[in-house]
């Protein structure tokens, strides 16, 4: 009998659709690690929460794991790598607690209008300090949301029915979604100048960690409130909690922390700060729905076969995967590259398959290309939901399939439309079933992807090559190979350039200002 370690505190209902489904099913909460390291090699499903950390020694050991589940979003407590290698997939429940933290959001923005917190602790103290807790309105003030996706949205909604004015900032938000949910579509600098409130919903990634940091705290209105229910290390905490003492930022609502558990922190006894234990998915209800979800998806998974949710695997059959694999690769690193180098809002994209591709199963390489897309900017993105992402958003992912036969014997195209215009990339397996770029915006170019790359937009003039070389010469960055195109003679070029050493932003911004280029990106695959 399959047999699952249920190794945190969950819902007693995750056990029973597990003992329903035929699975013989443990129930150990609060193990240490060398206890679960000691079973682990028993069971072939671990479902938890965050309390268990399975880190790589626990992967080591757990010789009969096929799955991993998570009871909620956060699978920071995995080493997704060593699951990975070991052939053990990692799920989540990515939309179990989207209101429950949505409400958390709102709730912390009321504390903060009416300094709710202290006034309560003053109160117990036997004090009467009706003069001291001046609060504010909030109908009628403008909430503005960072991140405007599952969580962001439920968020947006209800502050309208609070009659608030929403302005939103998300670069993967349509112009007609915006419209649907009643909220004004905004550029960054924009929602920071127009905001009473700031609520945050977004990833914690490279281009969003400080997003609140002290040059865009100087954007904000005096006495704006901020509320952060989503990731530590969007709020810078040092130049929030100088706006806090300076009285720039009125008031900082604060779930989640940098460090955490946050027992100790530099915020801490600074006035207008309310802070909450990372509360955000802490409801009876949400805990219920996000166990239920792990145990079904999990139960599918080991008695069917069935992937839903899967972070570190594709849904692919056995038959098709031997024939898919090359293509899988190339799939992802085509939406991978022109989600790079895209910097406004996505509205939609079409992939076109030519030749021997063609025939084969595309629906895994859709996802795959749109799992690329989108991943640079939204964490959580895998193959499975890739899709449904994208529809919430309103982007139109269409396929094409064309059995003709062009320059190559196989070619995936990827066209998407943004708001400021069209891009499009095509990609082609070579004999040793390497994915090779073939083709970018129109201009042939024969590229294979590294990990790191510099995408640059040039004027096709005499110097280009020598004063970037020269350029990444002097920072002691090695060039591993470098590849060029061009439209016409004298016209717009492009390079595709593959180093071995990281590119700093100094040296990035010493790139941008050469003469002849018009952008450059740093890219990661």
């Amino acid at each position: 009998m399959v047999k699952v370690l249920i190794s945190d505190k969950m819902s007693p209902r995750a056990a029973e659709v597990f003992r329903a489904r035929g699975i013989d099913v443990d129930e150990k909460p609060g193990m240490s690690a060398d206890e679960l390291i000691a079973c682990i090699g028993d069971y072939e499903g671990l479902a938890i929460r965050s309390a268990t950390k399975v880190v790589a020694e626990v992967i080591a050991a757990a010789d009969n794991l096929k799955v991993i589940g998570r009871a909620g979003i956060g699978v920071d407590n995995v080493d997704i790598p060593a699951a990975t290698a070991r052939g053990i997939a990692v799920m989540n429940t990515p939309f179990g607690n989207s209101i429950t933290t949505a409400e958390h959001a709102i709730a912390m923005m009321m504390a903060l209008a009416r300094d709710i917190p202290t006034a309560d602790r003053s109160t117990q103290n036997g004090k009467w300090e009706k003069s001291r807790f001046m609060g504010v309105e909030i109908t009628g003030k403008t909430l503005g949301v960072i991140g405007c996706g599952n969580i962001g949205s439920i968020a947006a909604d209800r502050a309208l029915g609070l009659r608030m004015k929403v302005v939103a900032f998300d670069p993967y938000l349509s112009p007609e979604r915006a419209i649907d949910l009643g909220v004004e579509k905004v550029e960054l600098d924009d929602l920071f100048a127009r905001a009473d409130f700031i609520t945050l919903h977004t990833p914690l990634t490279d281009s969003t960690r400080d997003i609140i940091d002290a040059a865009a705290i100087k954007k904000m209105r005096k006495g704006v409130r901020i509320i952060n229910c989503a990731r530590g290390g969007l709020v810078n905490e040092a130049a929030a909690k100088a706006a806090l003492q300076s009285g720039h930022i009125g008031g900082l609502a604060l779930d989640v922390f940098a460090e955490e558990p946050a027992k100790e922190n530099d915020l801490f006894g600074v006035d207008n700060l309310v802070a909450t234990p990372h509360l955000g998915a802490s409801t009876t209800e949400a805990q219920e729905n996000v166990a239920l979800q792990v145990a079904e998806q999990m139960a599918d998974f080991l008695i069917d076969g069935a992937v839903t949710n899967a972070l570190n695997m594709a849904s692919v059959s056995a038959d098709d995967a031997p024939k898919l694999r090359p293509y899988m690769q190339l799939a992802e690193q085509l939406g991978s590259f022109a989600g790079q180098i895209t910097e406004t809002g996505l509205k939609s994209a079409t992939i076109e398959y030519e030749g021997h591709v063609a025939g084969l199963n595309t629906r895994p390489l859709t996802a795959m290309v749109v799992q690329g897309l989108l991943a640079p900017l939204l964490d959580q993105v895998n193959m499975v939901n890739a899709l449904v992402i994208a529809k919430e958003r309103n982007i139109e992912i269409t396929e094409v399939i064309r059995d003709r036969v062009g320059n190559y014997n196989t070619l995936i195209r990827l066209k998407i439309i943004t708001e400021k215009g069209p891009r499009d990339v095509a990609g082609t397996l070579f004999a040793d079933e390497k994915p090779r770029i073939v083709d970018v915006n129109g201009i042939h170019v024969e590229a294979e992807l590294t990990p790191k790359m510099l995408f640059v937009i040039n004027d096709d003039k005499p110097g280009f090559v020598g004063s970037l070389g020269a350029l990444l010469g002097s920072a002691n960055i090695n060039i591993a190979t470098f590849h060029l195109g061009r439209a016409e003679k004298g016209e717009l070029a492009l390079a595709l350039v593959s180093v071995d050493q990281e590119i700093s932003d100094d040296l990035l911004n010493d790139m941008t200002a050469l003469p002849q280029i018009m952008q450059v990106k740093v890219l990661n695959f």
